[in-house]
Order: structure tokens, then C-alpha cells, then sequence
């Protein structure tokens, strides 16, 4: 007896013409707060050493709501794996990851995105250089290609010239590409402004461009809305979960309380709320946006809370908070009469 046909999954199209895809992400900050991933190189060697572990942050993302899962392949790029004198498990860990990513997913209705993002090896006029990135990303790609993503996710990219060289390869795949900037600055590092690298990478055929990382909600918004003016086709917006500021409008530029640097292993200080990250989701789509997310430092905690602001009910909504049953800001069913006196205290 022949076993069933799957059903076809929709597209990442066809659900950006549904209504807001959410992108859980930030995997390589979860995973170094935990213990599996080195502060600095930020390499993903876990997907070699502790696979389960992946897998397991796959499904309590998938638990809160994402409606994609990305392949764990950030810094999976071969200029990272010769930084720590890995390069020839290069091809291993980027298939290992695609797998995991599908076997996290399950018969689950989620898509899953093979994982590209900065080389560090592009130099803008530098066709030797060009040629590097356009080598690393091929590698990276087809063997995502191979074990069978939905789409590609481009990422954390400053330079508009590296993003070009993306696009052409995803497309050279026939995959959707989604390319996302990284807006550190008030321009590109090769001269962009931000809106206009979008206009110029969709004009290239680009199925969502947007920006990721760098910037916490209150100042990547701004961009968006901009953007959005302009955009013809879907947008993308993931930004770290910090408090960023006019006069710090990145994470790179926050400070620690004795005004040394924060960025990265001090920012624990400066981590938005669940309602901050609910209240972002609502923002962006509100402005239009079509695919939403949250960069590094994001958890499960953050996806669940924007997935709720969407009007959803993921699994792990079974256990979202009720503070009526707290034993001092409960109701007063909860709250035993002798310990309301402490409430005071509080105010």
C-alpha cells in the first residue's frame, strides 16, 4: 500500500498574501546564553556537537508560534569555519543544520529557511573578493538547496554590493530570497542610503527585503515606515530585542552602567519585555510589514508574545501568564487576606 502524499505546504508568497509571517530567530545568542555557543567567533558548532540541543530550541520556537524555522547556518559560512580551524567540517554542518530544522518541523505547517548572512571576506571594488563571497554563499546555498529549504533568508548584510552577489546566487538556486540589512549606520558601508539598498535589491528581483539585527523596535521602526512608502513588494523587519535610543540607535553603541560598551555580553540590562515585543508586532504590521521577527537575544518567551499580539494561539499559549492566581496580585480568591497588607509596602 503507497503511503500518502504530503500536503503541499503554502509558500512563502502565498502566506505573505495571507497576512504577517513571524521568523523566530536570534538562535546564536539563545545558544551561547546557554552554554553551547562561544562568545566572539559566535560559530554554531553546536549543530555538530549538540544536536539535540538545536532541536530542541526548534521546537520551543515552533511551540511559540514562528511560522518559519531557519536552518542554524549563521556564521556557518567557510571564512568562519577557517577562523576556528574548522573548515573542513564546513559541508557537515550545513546539511546537519537543514536537517534539524526538518526534523524539528515534523507534519508542523512551517517553513524552513536555509541561512545566509556576511562573509567579513567582501571588499567593495575588489572582484577577488567578490569572487570569495560569491564562493562562500554558492557553497552555503546548495547545500541548503540540496536538503530542501523553502526559501533562503540573507541576513545581517552591510554592504549592498554582498547583497547583490546573495541575490544572484539564491536566484541562480530558482529559491525565494529574502534579504535583510543590517543598519548600523546611517548608511550602508558602501554608501547606501538604507531605503534605497531595498528599492535597488526588489528592483534585482528580490521576493522581501527589509532590515534585521543592529537595531532595537523604537529606532528600526522609523526605517520601516519608510520603507514601506516606497516598497512595491512584501517587507521585512527583525530587530533586536534591546532598548536602543535616538542617541544610540544600535546595540553595538550601548553602554554598560559604568559607561564601558555593552555590546555583546553586556546587554542583558537593556532586553525588552514581552509586552515591548508584542507591542512591536502590532507596530510593524501596522505600518505594513509582512514578515516580523526578532534578532539575537530573542527567546521563545518574545515569539510567544508576538504570535499572541497577532491574534494567535500557539501551543505554548496554554501556559501565557495569568497573574489572577498570584498570591499577592492575584484576585481575591488567590490573595489570602493577611498578605494584602504587604501590597502596600509596594506603592
Amino acid at each position: 500500500m503507497s503511503k500518502p502524499k504530503p500536503l503541499r505546504k503554502a509558500s512563502l508568497a502565498e502566506r505573505l498574501k495571507r497576512g504577517p509571517v513571524l521568523c523566530a530567530e536570534g538562535y546564536i545568542f539563545e545558544l551561547e546564553r546557554r552554554g553551547y555557543i562561544q562568545a566572539g567567533a559566535y560559530v554554531p558548532e553546536v549543530v555538530l556537537e549538540h544536536p539535540e540541543v538545536v532541536e530542541q530550541l526548534h521546537r520551543e520556537f515552533l511551540r511559540a508560534g514562528t511560522d518559519v524555522l531557519p536552518a542554524l547556518t549563521y556564521y556557518g559560512h567557510r571564512e568562519k569555519l577557517k577562523l576556528i580551524g574548522r573548515e573542513g567540517d564546513l559541508e557537515q554542518l550545513n546539511r546537519q543544520a537543514v536537517r534539524i530544522a526538518h526534523k524539528a518541523a515534523g507534519d508542523a505547517d512551517v517553513l524552513i529557511a536555509g541561512n545566509i548572512c556576511n562573509t567579513w571576506a567582501y571588499k567593495p571594488d575588489d572582484k577577488a573578493a567578490a569572487a570569495e563571497v560569491r564562493g562562500q554563499y554558492t557553497e552555503q546555498v546548495g547545500w541548503a538547496a540540496d536538503e530542501g529549504v523553502d526559501f533562503i533568508l540573507a541576513e545581517t548584510l552591510e554592504y549592498v554590493g554582498e547583497a547583490l552577489i546573495a541575490l544572484e546566487v539564491i536566484h541562480s538556486f530558482n529559491l525565494p530570497a529574502v534579504i535583510n540589512f543590517s543598519p548600523i549606520y546611517e548608511v550602508s558601508k558602501d554608501g547606501y542610503d538604507w531605503v534605497e539598498a531595498c528599492r535597488l535589491l526588489e528592483e534585482q528581483g528580490a521576493d522581501v527585503v527589509g532590515f534585521n539585527c543592529a537595531r532595537g523596535p523604537s529606532t528600526l521602526l522609523p526605517l520601516a515606515e519608510r520603507l514601506n512608502k516606497v516598497a512595491t513588494g512584501p517587507t521585512a523587519l527583525v530587530p533586536v530585542p534591546y532598548r536602543t535610543t535616538r542617541q544610540q540607535p544600535s546595540f553595538q553603541f550601548l553602554k554598560r552602567s559604568d559607561g564601558s560598551s555593552a555590546y555583546t555580553l553586556g546587554l542583558d540590562a537593556h532586553l525588552i519585555d514581552r509586552q515591548e515585543a508584542a507591542d512591536f508586532a502590532k507596530a510593524a504590521v501596522g505600518l505594513g510589514v509582512g514578515f516580523i521577527g526578532l534578532c539575537c537575544g530573542a527567546g521563545p518567551q518574545h515569539i510567544r508574545a508576538m504570535a499572541e499580539a497577532l491574534g494567535r494561539h500557539p501551543p505554548a499559549s496554554k501556559y501565557s501568564a495569568d497573574m489572577s492566581q498570584h498570591g499577592l496580585l492575584g484576585n481575591a480568591s488567590a490573595v489570602k487576606v493577611h498578605e494584602k497588607q504587604f501590597l502596600a509596602l509596594w506603592k
